[in-house]
């Protein structure tokens, strides 16, 4: 049984897809998606440290997408803003980037093999993307 729980994020430039594990660190459930703003610099940091505080977060995975050769491109440079801008905002959580490669790809899959229509998807998407992002930090930790 873990401590606290864990919160899974994919962040994108628009919008932040959450997820939260259980306490027993099994399963990651889709908690919300926040709209963000990030040419404005609006990137929700408050509305996610209350969710952080509300449900006793004591761990934060970011996915870290990465190009297929390694490399971390421009999105990639954008979670680790996201991470410090986090950090500094509530030093005292444990933030970790985990790669996040093809996560919402098979996010993607999973909707299209449910049949879940487009407009449907378009709404969810960053969401079980965060599922995704989390389960496999979670399955990793086992």
């Amino acid at each position: 049984m873990l401590k606290h729980k864990i919160l899974g994020l994919d962040v994108g430039s628009k919008t932040v897809g959450i997820a939260i594990s259980d306490l027993m660190g099994w399963t990651a459930q889709g908690l919300d998606t926040l709209r963000i703003n990030e040419e404005q610099d609006d990137l929700g940091i408050d509305q996610l440290v209350k969710i952080i505080k509300d449900n006793q977060v004591g761990t934060v995975v970011i996915g870290l997408p990465k190009n297929m050769n390694n490399s971390i491109g421009f999105r990639g440079e954008a979670s680790i803003k996201y991470k410090e801008k986090l950090q500094e905002s509530i030093p005292s959580i444990d933030i970790v980037m985990w790669d996040e490669r093809l996560s919402t790809m098979a996010a993607e899959r999973s909707l299209l093999e449910a049949d879940v229509s487009r407009q449907k998807r378009k709404k969810v998407i960053d969401k079980m993307a965060a599922v995704f992002i989390l389960q496999g930090y979670l399955d990793s930790i086992q």
